[in-house]
């Protein structure tokens, strides 16, 4: 695996998980192996560009043989952090938030939403799943106190930036941004954003064809 100091390309580590979720599927089918060129077609990428994403981070095929599924998906999820548990703080509990507490309570996944927090009086205390609301004011706390590292912000765009410097100053160091505003945050700290209608706006570009 590559040394830290090292800088991986942003559109490899986003290919990364498409890789595992490919291979999952092929575990659920109890598939052994897979070679880059199966691969390459079902996922209509180039074989050989999948060949070097995962040579940054080791020798995993076998000549001849290709990849074995169950190993090459332990390893990129060690790769990506996912063989320990990730905790998540979600900031903004509208529909948008709701919405993401119950999808993240049914996923078979490392990273797990612990902790809701809103600005608004009338949501603290609501109940989502297993998670209760909390106040802005038990945010930095909290996210010291559990270690959180990655947040979801799903806040009216009014409220955006002003969390953002709020999980910021508690210690995340990366967010994904759900509100439909250019964060601005200091270099340390990785922001996503998740803009749907920007995305929705962009494929409509292909419907005049």
């Amino acid at each position: 695996m590559p040394g830290k100091m090292q800088r991986i390309p942003d559109v490899v580590i986003r290919r990364l998980p498409v890789y595992l979720r490919y291979l999952h599927q092929l575990q659920e089918y109890e598939v052994e192996t897979v070679s880059s060129q199966q691969m390459g077609v079902d996922l209509n990428l180039n074989p050989a560009q999948i060949r070097k994403d995962l040579s940054i981070f080791g020798d995993f095929g076998i000549k001849g043989m290709g990849y074995k599924v169950a190993e090459l998906a332990e390893q990129i999820s060690e790769i990506l952090g996912l063989n320990k548990e990730i905790p998540i703080v979600l900031v903004g509990v509208g529909n948008l938030g709701a919405a993401l507490c119950r999808y993240n309570r049914y996923q078979e996944s490392a990273t797990k939403i612990i902790g809701i927090f809103d600005g608004h009086p009338s949501k603290i205390g609501q109940q989502h799943g297993s998670l209760e609301v909390r106040p802005m004011e038990e945010l930095t706390e909290f996210v010291q106190q559990h270690k959180v590292k990655l947040a979801i912000l799903a806040t009216p765009p009014a409220a955006a930036q002003s969390v953002c410097d709020a999980l910021v100053a508690a210690g995340i160091k990366a967010i994904l941004n759900f509100a439909p505003l250019l964060l601005q945050a200091p270099p340390h700290v990785r922001v996503s954003n998740a803009d749907v209608t920007s995305e929705l706006q962009a494929l409509a570009y292909y419907l005049h064809g």
